[in-house]
């Protein structure tokens, strides 16, 4: 069975630590962009989501959210799912939304990442 709650780093260097699973699936936790971002100035983000119910499925789909910090008006989602591969280690496979605000809908095309 793949438990979320824990500390997970990714290919490019960030780091997601999941605080505590509640019995609804819900979570929170912290994100740290990795040297991806190129932003030396981030501090570590909180994070918001939820997971599957990992009693019906043992590799449960999950999502959670990222505020950046107001100045840069940004919104990141992530999507994915917890497999438990074949030596027992457990793997992330995660997609991700980032979302900047617009001053226009003209504007709402360069807007998404």
């Amino acid at each position: 069975q793949c438990l979320l709650s824990g500390s997970w780093r990714s290919d490019s260097g960030c780091r997601m630590v999941v605080y505590t699973l509640g019995e609804d699936g819900r979570f929170s936790g912290s994100y740290l962009p990795g040297p991806a971002t190129g932003d030396s100035e981030i501090l570590t983000l909180p994070l918001e989501g939820s997971q599957q119910d990992a009693g019906l499925v043992p590799q449960p789909t999950f999502s959670f959210t990222v505020h950046w910090h107001s100045e840069t008006a940004q919104t990141t989602v992530f999507l994915g799912q917890c497999y438990v591969g074949t030596n027992g280690e457990e793997i992330l496979h995660v997609l991700w939304l980032q979302r900047e605000a617009t001053n226009s809908p003209a504007e709402d095309w360069k807007a998404t990442r």
